[in-house]
């Protein structure tokens, strides 16, 4: 293949130089990374100017109880590692992101997050003393999968 080049890297550190692409398109993996501010600072870095963001993921419209975040289960099924929707819009403006969106494609109610949950248990991936009924209670509709879209600036340095 001579019009393609694989590079090895990460969300946090990525192998371009600054101002190289036109366009990020990710698929519900930002969810997954420990340091998100990194990951939306690198995106900002290799975007030119008028460069846009496209991410597909998992977003909270609240805040998970702190043993769901605590559950390895549930960060590899994309749902604890996932920012609350106020604190994502905050994290791609501090990066320097402008026109931020954050658009709903589907919210899990209670019946869904069910699902999961009964699976994870069943796997063992999640810790046997979680109150299950309690926390179907406290994510039924807090977790949604959502387009979250930016722009970097034409202009930047304001």
């Amino acid at each position: 293949m001579t019009n393609a080049e694989f590079l090895e890297g990460t969300m946090e550190s990525v192998p371009l130089p600054d101002g190289s692409v036109d366009v990020i398109i990710s698929n519900c993996v930002v969810n997954l990374s420990p340091n998100k501010p990194a990951v939306f600072q690198e995106a900002f870095r290799v975007l030119k100017p008028g460069g846009r963001l496209a991410i597909s993921d998992i977003v909270l419209r609240k805040a998970l109880p702190e043993e769901v975040q605590r559950a390895i289960g549930l960060w590899t099924g994309c749902v604890a590692g996932a920012l609350v929707d106020g604190v994502y819009r905050e994290q791609l403006a501090r990066a320097g992101f402008e026109d931020i969106d954050i658009e709903p494609t589907q919210v899990y109610d209670r019946a869904a997050i069910a699902r999961m949950a009964r699976d994870l248990l069943a796997s063992g991936e999640l810790p046997p003393s979680l109150d299950v009924e309690a926390t179907l209670d406290t994510l039924d509709g807090a977790v949604m999968s959502a387009f979250v879209r930016a722009r970097k600036p034409a202009t930047v340095g304001r």
